[in-house]
């Protein structure tokens, strides 16, 4: 059984992480989604703001086209090298001028972002005719061949748009043509937290799955535990209510052979004798049967029979009708309290302060004390005892039906676990409550606390 129940959750574990690399899956899956989505969002109303750069300053075109045709003009009459002229481009005196105006576009026509960009130069190939090109450089996008922006780097950013631009120009009679490529790039500030924002309810609605899953996991394996716990529990029960039904049932029956034989049968003192224990047995066994079916009551089943009664009297006859029947105990009282009325039933609490006083002597006590007192307005009774004490893992179970403390792996104690049950349902039928401090091998305290 234990083994089935170690591989049921060895199994559920494993699903249980599957189902979580699913849902992180999906997750991420989301996540690279929404990325997407809002690159292509950045993307489209850029596009909408602008396609070259001639709707930002109108100028600027003509402009570039000038200083491209001047410096390409240079470089073929052999003024410049290839070096001069890439400086040339890359370093102009309108590069603040635009990358400001540029910036202002955004900040107008995108409010809800704020955006860093950078427009890099990438080709400059100049063809003199058809058939020969000269490349003054043509690179992967490098933030070194910046014209406008404030981006510091490229690696945090991503593409835009390229624009590819031609111009044509005469020089010596000669025909020739430019071909430039710049791409801008753009990072859009805490733009991880804009996609988390978009994400909230994937987020909430993944992490509450999770939760729900991790819950519905434990609530399982706690049921399943437990329910293993009240299956050992009957068990057990099962097992000692056998246990103490076979000795009355093997008298009777030894009894009843005995009955059988005609000298006895014609002995009157012998007659009585087994006649007497015939009886006792069969006392022993209706109690037996009387306590099974009196403690599968709860506590708002049971019927009361409440008369007022004096406590400290009601204690002490309780007490002195324990010393005679368990004589080597010493059994102290020490009221703290004088002629307390309380409203409750004789029989039941006499036989639960009974319970609590037999389960210290069982489990090894030499010395009791009762002591009463009031506590915030409640009539308080505990029974203190020397003996072996209960573990702190042990408690919170004592009141269980059917449980019954375990020395090691064995009940060394005869008993139907029935005895602290039956305490806790009878103090609780008078509105009243029941609780135990113990340390193992210092002895353990009862508290009762009934209404005054």
């Amino acid at each position: 059984m234990k083994q089935r129940i170690n591989l049921l959750i060895g199994f559920s574990v494993v699903a249980l992480f599957v189902l979580m690399t699913v849902q992180c899956y999906l997750v991420k899956t989301a996540y690279e989604y929404k990325v997407a989505q809002f690159h292509t969002q950045i993307k489209n109303e850029i596009a909408q703001i602008t396609n070259n750069y001639s709707d930002i300053d109108s100028a600027l075109v003509s402009r570039k086209e000038m200083l491209y045709k001047s410096l390409s003009e240079k470089y073929m009459k052999g003024k410049k090298s290839k070096l001069d002229l890439k400086n040339g481009i890359l370093n102009t005196q309108t590069q603040n001028i635009i990358t400001q105006k540029i910036k202002r576009k955004f900040e107008k026509d995108l409010p809800d972002f704020k955006i860093d960009f950078a427009i890099v130069l990438n080709k400059f190939i100049l063809y003199k005719n058809e058939q020969e090109a000269d490349t003054i450089f043509s690179e992967k996008p490098f933030i070194q061949n910046k014209l406008y922006g404030n981006l510091a780097s490229l690696n945090h950013a991503f593409l835009v748009r390229s624009y590819v631009g031609t111009t044509n120009g005469t020089f010596e009679n000669e025909e020739y043509k430019l071909l430039t490529e710049d791409s801008m790039y753009v990072s859009v500030i805490d733009w991880e937290m804009i996609i988390l924002r978009r994400m909230t309810f994937i987020l909430i609605l993944s992490l509450f799955s999770i939760a729900t899953l991790i819950s519905l996991f434990v609530i399982a394996i706690r049921a399943l535990i437990k329910q293993k716990k009240v299956s050992d529990v009957k068990t057990d029960f099962i097992n000692n209510i056998t246990h103490e039904l076979k000795t009355p049932l093997a008298t009777l029956g030894i009894s009843t052979k005995i009955l059988a034989q005609k000298n006895i049968r014609d002995n009157d003192e012998n007659f009585n004798s087994i006649v007497n224990t015939i009886s006792r047995q069969n006392n022993r066994l209706q109690n037996l049967i009387d306590q099974v079916m009196a403690n599968s009551l709860a506590e708002n089943e049971i019927e009361l029979q409440k008369e007022k009664i004096e406590a400290e009297d009601f204690l002490l006859s309780i007490v002195n009708d324990f010393k005679i029947t368990f004589p080597k105990i010493n059994l102290k009282t020490d009221f703290q309290t004088e002629k307390t009325i309380l409203v409750l039933d004789k029989f039941h609490l006499t036989t639960a302060f009974l319970n609590v006083l037999e389960n210290a002597v069982k489990y090894g006590s030499n010395t009791i004390i009762v002591k009463t007192k009031i506590v915030e307005k409640q009539f308080s009774i505990s029974f203190e005892d020397d003996g072996i004490g209960i573990a702190k893992n042990k408690q919170a179970f004592l009141f269980d039906k059917f449980y019954r403390v375990e020395q090691g792996n064995l009940h060394n104690t005869k008993g139907l676990g029935l005895g602290l049950y039956y305490v806790d349902q009878i103090v609780k039928a008078h509105q009243g409550s029941v609780n135990v401090i113990s340390d193992l091998g210092k002895g353990t305290q009862f508290t009762i606390l009934l209404k005054v």
